[in-house]
């Protein structure tokens, strides 16, 4: 995991000074410990030991850091997936496995990424479309098709993640149904 946080973290490395990426890995540290309610600026201070207002020499508010963390969940999820492209080249259930993995391992940083809209604007160039490259490759190029498969994946991990499916749901079977029906 560490391997994949430091790949991760270079992605940001010609964006953010050193004093930034510590910010936002220590924002990911609280993130993912406590949830989204949890990150503050003053939170995020308190983990630093600095004041606040230090932090704004760094990021103009709370929204810039939460785009690091969400640059950080693409690239980490786009990783994840282009080695189970390469690992099983054109297998969509390959792909959905490793997202699903992904996100269960970071459920509060894959919900600040997903559960808003996305801030396109301000997130590396090429990131969104890295990101979505390997599903749109094993969907032979079909955009409506990618988008639907991942539509699929995104409710089935969130739905999973909330705790919303009973217990003893077979829910590997429906991950294996759900994608043949959409690569058959």
């Amino acid at each position: 995991m560490d391997c994949v946080r430091r790949r991760a973290s270079s992605v940001a490395d010609d964006r953010l000074t050193p004093r930034a990426r510590e910010i936002v890995e220590a924002a990911r540290a609280v993130l993912e410990e406590s949830g989204p309610g949890s990150l503050t600026m003053r939170s995020l201070a308190d983990r630093l030991g600095i004041k606040a207002p230090s932090l704004y020499k760094h990021f103009p508010d709370k929204s810039a850091v939460e785009v690091e963390l969400i640059a950080l969940m693409l690239t980490e999820s786009a990783e994840a997936c282009e080695a189970a492209e390469a690992a099983t080249p054109g297998s969509l259930a390959a792909l959905t496995t490793a997202y699903r993995d992904y996100a269960l391992a970071h459920p509060h940083l894959y919900r600040l990424g997903t559960e808003r809209p996305l801030p396109r604007h301000a997130l590396p160039p090429g990131l969104e479309d890295r990101a979505a490259a390997p599903l749109l490759r094993v969907c032979d190029g079909d955009g409506d098709l990618a988008r639907a498969a991942w539509a699929f994946a995104h409710g089935m991990v969130i739905l999973e993640i909330n705790g919303r499916f009973p217990e003893g749901a077979d829910l590997t079977g429906a991950w294996k149904k759900g994608t043949e029906a959409l690569h058959s």
